[in-house]
């Protein structure tokens, strides 16, 4: 029988439909189906071949890649405007520096791209929605609410320490308020404690996601099961993964600097790298 092409909205209302199936049968089997792979131990030369490995894909899939992260310049301009309300300004800071928190679920898109190009399969823009077709969809959707509940404690936990210190007044200018913050005790109270606590969020950030969703995106496992093979991996190798969160922050920051252009190109060499980095980790 010849095939023909129906209509256009009816296609769609048919692939939006099947979508909605799966991810309604991946959140009913949030347990998933198999149990907790073997780790092995990670040395600091591994994570130096994941980004070896993560750039090679970026340069492979350069074109696709883009596309996906090009939104994050027009966060830069989101965040320009605040700057000219002065209330916002104390935030913009831990604005920037939490999208880091949302990196794991923001990047799995750029795991299945070299998911795909480690099986051999085609790679194209439109492949790497194949997350919604992933064993455990249901489970990424809980670490990206988790995410989302960690980044909204963070920017809360920010401003009460803005309060705290240099607070409640409104900064009467950008200058005004950098000036507050380095040639002051309280500024220099500010940095201090917010840094410190920045770096517990962090710390948690990657203790539980660094490779639970690659492992969601790649096994039927459950959400306990990843983010317990996660937080056991940096307990095994707390030094290694304590220097691929500094590379990950470094990177981020210098990425950030000029109006979060540069997260064009770290943003993905990092996802990639973390999908190779997870390969490494589990046997």
């Amino acid at each position: 029988m010849v095939k023909t092409i129906g209509n256009p909205l009816s296609w769609a209302a048919q692939q939006l439909a099947g979508a909605s199936n799966h991810v309604t049968d991946s959140v009913e089997h949030l347990s998933g189906a198999e149990g907790p792979p073997k780790l092995r131990r990670l040395h600091h030369a591994d994570l130096n071949t994941a980004l070896r490995k993560g750039y090679e894909d970026f340069c492979a899939a350069r074109t696709e890649v883009m596309m996906l992260v090009i939104f994050y310049p027009v966060v830069g301009l989101i965040l320009i405007g605040m700057a000219f309300n002065m209330a916002l300004v104390p935030l913009l800071f831990p604005l920037v520096m939490g999208f880091a928190l949302l990196g794991p679920v923001a990047a799995v898109g750029l795991y299945e791209i070299s998911r795909r190009r480690e099986a051999g399969e085609d790679v194209t823009f439109a492949k790497a929605f194949g997350v919604f077709g992933a064993p455990s969809f249901g489970g990424i959707l809980v670490i990206g609410l988790y995410l989302i509940g960690l980044f909204l404690v963070w920017m809360m936990t920010a401003w009460g320490i803005y309060l705290a210190t240099l607070g409640p007044a409104v900064p009467e200018s950008l200058m005004g308020f950098a000036v507050d913050t380095f040639t002051t005790g309280a500024g220099w109270i500010m940095i201090l404690v917010g840094a410190a606590i920045g770096f517990v969020f962090a710390l948690i950030a990657l203790a539980t996601t660094v490779i639970s969703v690659p492992m969601l995106l790649d096994r039927h496992v459950g959400v306990a099961v990843a983010v317990g093979c996660s937080i056991q991996l940096v307990k095994d190798n707390p030094g290694v993964m304590l220097r691929w969160g500094a590379i990950v922050l470094a990177t981020l920051v210098l990425g950030a600097v000029p109006l979060l252009l540069g997260l064009v190109v770290v943003l993905p060499i990092l996802g990639h790298a973390t999908w190779h980095l997870y390969r490494m980790a589990v046997q």
